[in-house]
């Protein structure tokens, strides 16, 4: 089927959307209304991509149309021009919109909930694990994405031996997705006398962060517990019972935030990370219940896996999912990850027009 054939359902459902939108009371229902919306932009560049797709093979015929009755030599050579121009511009165009017809991730657009954990290494892969938390947050601040730290376990060299933090903003997940996995450091340590390069681990989780109508978490379900906070944060926050702990009874997952003074606060972001995860829980059984293929993929980016490597020597990150290592590791360590990003999903797509499993 060609591009504009499949098309048709897209501009089918895009005009159903409009006269939904239209309507009297639509309004009203805010979680539909929501729902529309984010579906409505999704298509909306489809659309967009598809009527200037339309107009240039509209202005292909009408010069090819013009060219055959005409006798003048420079009106024809600029209407060959003109025909050539508008092919080659259409050409463009259906390839564009065939990346974009892709299967999309339903979760590319959401933010998301980040977890570092330090690996082997000792207190280099805690140093480690703080700059990959610092290499995020540069990068969110690039694209203007907010970071909100969850929770953390400091240290005693100053790094992380965990960190959680959100990354909220539109496509977050798109981006960060490809994040999850074991990254590892070749380098030599501040506190190594010898000169000797040593290797250590971090490993890092990347949840979309669902909404509250993705996942029903019910307060029975939940053991809520408060206990004095042992990190830093300010004035008093070693003094009161502000950290939060939840227990979630039915799937025994915990999870805590203590980086807020208040204890409502620190309870909100713990009960986003606790959604998010149960999102997360959810659809790898969902995937893992489709076929042994799908068991497969899942199977390709299970975080245990190591997907990364960061040798600061030859200032080079090598990714498992590319085939050439690039050679800007202090670019991408000062935020610049997308050209790590970049590559990863132009890998991914060309999987995806292959029939291939996404490696990510």
């Amino acid at each position: 089927m060609s591009v504009i054939g499949r098309l048709d359902g897209i501009l089918a459902r895009y005009q159903e959307i409009e006269r939904e939108l239209s309507e009297p009371g639509a309004h009203q229902d805010h979680v539909a209304l929501r729902r529309l919306g984010r579906e409505q932009s999704r298509l909306r560049p489809l659309i967009e991509k598809h009527e200037a797709l339309v107009a240039a093979r509209r202005d292909e015929a009408a010069a090819r149309y013009l060219l055959d009755g005409e006798a003048d030599r420079d009106m024809v050579e600029y209407l060959k021009s003109e025909m050539q121009g508008q092919r080659e511009l259409a050409d463009q165009l259906e390839a564009e919109l065939r990346l974009m017809l892709l299967p999309q991730d339903p979760n590319d657009d959401r933010s998301v909930i980040v977890e570092i954990r330090a690996g082997t290494g000792g207190e280099e892969a805690t140093l480690f694990a703080a700059d990959l938390f610092r290499m995020y947050q540069r990068y969110a601040e690039r694209k203007r994405w907010h970071v909100d730290v969850v929770d953390y376990t400091e240290s005693a060299a100053g790094g992380f031996h965990q960190i959680v933090f959100e990354v909220q903003g539109p496509g977050a997940y798109s981006r960060l997705k490809f994040e999850s996995g074991v990254h590892r450091v070749q380098r030599v340590p501040e506190t190594e006398s010898q000169g000797r390069v040593h290797t250590s681990a971090a490993s890092v989780a990347v949840f979309p962060e669902p909404e509250d109508v993705d996942v029903e978490v019910r307060e029975e379900d939940l053991k809520v517990e408060v206990y004095r906070s042992t990190g830093h944060g300010g004035q008093s926050v070693n003094t009161t019972d502000s950290a939060v702990r939840i227990t979630h009874l039915p799937t025994g997952l915990v999870v805590t935030c203590q980086d807020e003074r208040s204890q409502l606060k620190n309870r909100s972001k713990a009960l986003t990370e606790l959604r998010a995860r149960l999102y997360d829980r959810m659809l790898t059984e969902q995937q893992e219940q489709i076929s042994a293929e799908r068991r497969a993929m899942v199977k390709s980016g299970d975080r245990s896996e190591k997907v990364r490597t960061y040798n600061f020597k030859e200032n080079r990150i090598s990714d498992i999912r590319l085939d050439a290592p690039i050679y800007r590791l202090d670019a991408v360590m000062a935020g610049d990850l997308d050209l790590v990003v970049d590559p990863l999903s132009l890998e991914h797509q060309a999987r995806l027009l292959s029939g291939e499993s996404p490696a990510a």
